[in-house]
């Protein structure tokens, strides 16, 4: 549906689009849960982990872009599973598409990508890391064949 869709590894241009991206996942998965309110100086945090996974060769960092707009990124990250046989996951940590551009295909590439991308850096398995509420998320993950492992848990203290 998107012919001049591209969906490449980020370059440090991408960055500030890439920032915003990221920004607004934090915002919405804050939605969820009040344990993920976002911290004042998110902007700078997120540019310097953004920044980090660009020089990591264990990190990939993925753009979707429609003519000359960012409108999609994957993050994902190589963990060594050392109690776990597959021993290396991949380790989807960041993934949005703009509203505007789902339900088009956009992020099942972007993820079908980003999935090779780190099995060509020894990942095993591939995992994903979300709101447990929110339901787009578990729907759009089961249908591109995830199923739930663990639940993390938390409690204020």
């Amino acid at each position: 549906m998107y012919p001049t869709l591209v969906i490449r590894p980020a370059t440090k241009e991408d960055l500030d689009a890439l920032v915003q991206l990221v920004v607004r996942l934090k915002r919405l998965n804050a939605e969820f849960d009040p344990l993920l309110e976002v911290a004042p100086d998110i902007e700078q945090a997120t540019r310097k982990y953004l920044e980090d996974s660009m020089a990591s060769p264990t990190s990939v960092l993925l753009v979707a872009i429609e003519g000359s707009k960012v409108v999609g990124m994957l993050k994902g990250d190589v963990e060594d599973r050392i109690f776990y046989k597959p021993k290396y996951a991949g380790v989807i940590k960041e993934f949005y598409i703009l509203p505007e551009y789902r339900r088009r295909g956009i992020g099942k590439r972007l993820m079908i990508e980003g999935i090779e991308q780190l099995r060509r850096k020894g990942a095993e398995i591939i995992m994903a890391s979300f709101p447990a509420l929110n339901e787009i998320a578990i729907n759009f993950y089961k249908k591109m064949g995830f199923r739930p492992v663990e639940y993390i848990f938390a409690k204020e203290v």
